[in-house]
């Protein structure tokens, strides 16, 4: 147990420890960038701080930073770069000239570009920080991942979106875990895990991946489980059993899903947060500092 920054007793455990990046910007959250960057530094003294990744931004957001962060505040922050990396250094330029502490990047390999080589270039670029390469779905998605693992880079998966297409199946997914694990690779997942366990939506119908069954799927391969295994971790839609099976993990185990699963981004904070308390796995304080 430990004490939180309002003195509150704090039960977040390292399963979930800066699991939550806040995408509170992009859809379908879709938040104003003054509202998310005042939010943002407002969870700073809340009990579940120990949640929250940093701030997400899509690059061409940064200008205005200057006027939302106050001069003795550090934002951290991570970029995205929706058109590739040629605009890496002039992202890197900017935020040396800002409040912002930038953790990391986020880039897709452009379409048009040879996908090996633009993972070069973005090692280049993002010597020193975090970079997070998007690996395509298409047939290249395997060549990439390789690329990545061979320059030390992270992955990012795209899980979802605001069309059914952007979803990659079970089967698809399972495939990608599994090579990320098997090369060593730390990635991140992005848009669509809505929610802890895997569900339908029951507005759009779209099959949606669970957040807590990504953390699941990766430590079946990790224990040398194989994609079948992984895409039935995926596939569960018994919330209190992965809950379960998830807090059982010894430490080790929860380190090693850690180093391998950095985190994801997710536009509401609070939604996580709920659902990880409704399960047992974040316990909220009392008025008097006892976990309830």
């Amino acid at each position: 147990m430990e004490l939180g920054r309002a003195g509150f007793a704090v039960v977040i455990g390292p399963l979930v420890t800066g699991l939550c990046d806040d995408a509170a910007v992009f859809p379908p959250g879709s938040a104003s960038l003054p509202a998310a960057v005042r939010a943002h530094l407002d969870r700073r003294d809340a009990w579940y701080a120990a949640l929250v990744g940093p701030l997400i931004l899509p690059d061409g957001a940064l200008a205005e930073l200057a006027t939302l962060v106050p001069a003795e505040t550090t934002l951290p922050l991570s970029v995205t770069l929706p058109g590739g990396p040629d605009g890496l250094d002039a992202v890197r330029a900017t935020a040396a000239r800002l409040p912002v502490n930038l953790r990391s990047v986020e880039v897709p390999v452009a379409p048009a570009a040879d996908p090996v080589d633009a993972v070069d270039q973005i090692a280049g670029s993002a010597a020193g920080i975090d970079a997070y390469v998007e690996i395509p779905r298409d047939g290249s998605g395997p060549a990439v991942l390789r690329r990545v693992a061979e320059l030390g880079l992270r992955a990012k998966f795209r899980t979802g979106g605001v069309w059914a297409e952007l979803y990659p199946p079970v089967g698809e997914l399972a495939a990608a875990l599994t090579d990320a694990v098997a090369a060593g690779v730390a990635f991140k997942a992005t848009a669509g895990l809505h929610h802890a366990v895997r569900t339908t939506d029951p507005t759009t119908g779209f099959d949606q991946h669970g957040f807590l069954n990504l953390l699941l799927a990766t430590s079946v391969l990790l224990d040398g489980g194989g994609r079948s295994d992984a895409a039935a971790a995926l596939a569960d839609r018994d919330g209190p059993g992965l809950a379960t099976r998830l807090d059982e993990l010894a430490p080790v185990q929860v380190s090693a899903v850690r180093r391998a699963v950095v985190s994801y981004g997710t536009c509401s904070v609070t939604d996580p947060l709920a659902e990880l308390v409704a399960l047992g796995l974040i316990t909220v304080p009392d008025r008097e500092g006892s976990p309830t």
